[in-house]
């Protein structure tokens, strides 16, 4: 099976519309533009709106359709605006992230503090994390994930549910 009909046949898996996997390696440009992968640009859909934000784990950028992020923000809008501790916390991450369409090639360009957040200056790593995406320097994500570790992944495996 090639690899488009693969990700055909996943796009609207038991409800489940983006499925990102794999990892690709792309640079950015001289503006700092960053091109996204067609797979994941079908995936995506309209809007053609991509969220990132800091990841709060790792020195890498998590990044969601807008669509997926959009669903995320309905649960929010059920907290009270007197919840103090709850709006600190929205304001936080609003403040650190970045709302960004992509142009006619597919690129995107994503803020200078989160590209600094996240170490990236000339190419990026990106991987697939079924839900959302993430975006790595190539340093960082070879200390993170260096080769295919057969017990690391069926540890992996166990903790998810497969």
């Amino acid at each position: 099976m090639e690899r488009k009909e693969a990700m055909m046949g996943m796009e609207n898996f038991e409800g489940i519309t983006n499925v990102f996997v794999d990892t690709y390696t792309h640079g950015l440009d001289a503006k700092k533009r960053l091109t996204i992968p067609s797979e994941w640009r079908a995936l995506v859909g309209a809007p053609e709106r991509l969220f990132v934000m800091p990841s709060t784990n790792d020195s890498c950028l998590c990044v969601y359709p807008a669509n997926t992020m959009a669903h995320q923000l309905k649960k929010l809008q059920e907290r009270s605006i007197t919840d103090v501790e709850a709006q600190d916390h929205l304001r936080t991450l609003a403040a650190s992230s970045n709302l960004v369409p992509w142009d006619a090639q597919g690129r995107i360009r994503v803020k200078d503090t989160l590209l600094d957040y996240a170490h990236l200056t000339t190419e990026v790593v990106l991987v697939g994390v079924f839900t959302r995406f993430e975006l790595w320097s190539p340093e960082l994500w070879k200390q993170k994930q260096p080769i295919i570790d057969q017990q690391k992944l069926g540890t992996a495996a166990q903790s998810v549910g497969l």
